[in-house]
């Protein structure tokens, strides 16, 4: 049984790895305990700006540091980050293309009890329509980490989407390689794709190894950088398998089904089925029943490969 880490611990404890070999400022918007920048801030406390709950204002602050030559981090649970400061994360840093990573952390359904107010499902949709954004979401721990160190050592706006729960770790091998725009082939196959990003990596796997059992060859790639995506991987995935299936704790409108789709019907048209939540808000509820609930699960993954083979 593969360990479980919440990729938002991941985050902290990066800040505070990378912060003798880099110089960044942290800034949290009253929720440090639980974005684990308060990680950063018992480390570094002259680094750390508490800015109230006031995430405009964060964000403001934030590209007025990066201005000034400061790589700065910005924390927030993603509908806070995303949705109520999307306006300063436009005008402020997007426009500019300052230096502001906007570590966004309880996204998705796996908010559980906080219920739909603070379940963002709208937050890559909404990045990734901003000019020069880069937009990454881990699939777990190992990924988390390296996708911190990514963003601090390449210049420009980056919005990194965490969760609460704990997920499983699927990248602690020596092989493992991140690199910012490029997709991670985890198993090939010949039959469909699955296309999966964040927790739905991990289910991903199950749903081909069940596939498998069934004698359907499902190849799954990682796609952590959902802008810049990778469209290389996508188009080499369409023409070798003929169908696509895309995995997502989010929106289908916007998030990564919609992105592999524009690339799909423009360079390799093939069917393209999607799982993630159809068109509606979360609701209050503990972790499994939800994701049962809104089909997040390797079985729905399962039935919408073989309607994707059924389409070709």
């Amino acid at each position: 049984m593969a360990d479980k880490i919440a990729t938002r611990e991941a985050y902290g404890k990066a800040l505070v790895e990378f912060a003798d070999k880099y110089d960044y400022v942290v800034l949290d918007a009253d929720l440090a305990e639980a974005t684990k920048t308060v990680m950063f801030k018992k480390a570094c406390p002259d680094r750390f700006f508490d800015c109230g709950i006031a995430e405009g204002n964060m964000i403001t602050v934030a590209a007025g540091l990066a201005a000034a030559g400061k790589v700065a981090f910005a924390s927030s649970f993603a509908m806070f980050a995303a949705g109520r400061a999307f306006e300063q994360v436009r005008n402020s840093v997007g426009y500019p293309h300052l230096n502001v990573k906007i570590g966004a952390t309880h996204a998705g359904i796996t908010v559980g009890e906080d219920g739909a107010t603070h379940q963002c499902l709208e937050d890559i949709a909404l990045m990734r329509t901003i000019p020069g954004m880069t937009v990454v979401n881990p699939a777990d721990a190992v990924e988390a980490r390296a996708a911190v160190e990514a963003a601090i050592t390449t210049y420009g706006p980056f919005y990194m989407r965490f969760g609460r729960a704990a997920v499983p770790v699927i990248n602690d091998n020596p092989d493992y390689k991140f690199e910012l725009g490029k997709g991670v082939l985890l198993r090939d196959g010949k039959d469909v794709t699955i296309v999966a990003t964040g927790i739905m990596v991990s289910m991903a796997l199950e749903a081909a190894e069940a596939l498998a059992a069934e004698g359907i060859d499902a190849r799954v790639i990682n796609i952590h950088t959902i802008k810049p995506i990778d469209r290389e991987i996508l188009v080499k995935a369409a023409s070798e398998t003929g169908a696509i299936v895309t995995a997502e704790e989010h929106n289908i409108i916007g998030g990564l089904g919609a992105a592999v789709s524009e690339v799909i019907c423009e360079e390799c048209p093939v069917p393209v089925v999607k799982v993630g939540v159809n068109d509606s808000f979360g609701r209050s509820g503990k972790v499994p029943p939800l994701l049962e609930m809104y089909g997040l699960t390797p079985k729905n993954i399962l039935e919408k490969a073989k309607k994707a083979i059924s389409l070709k």
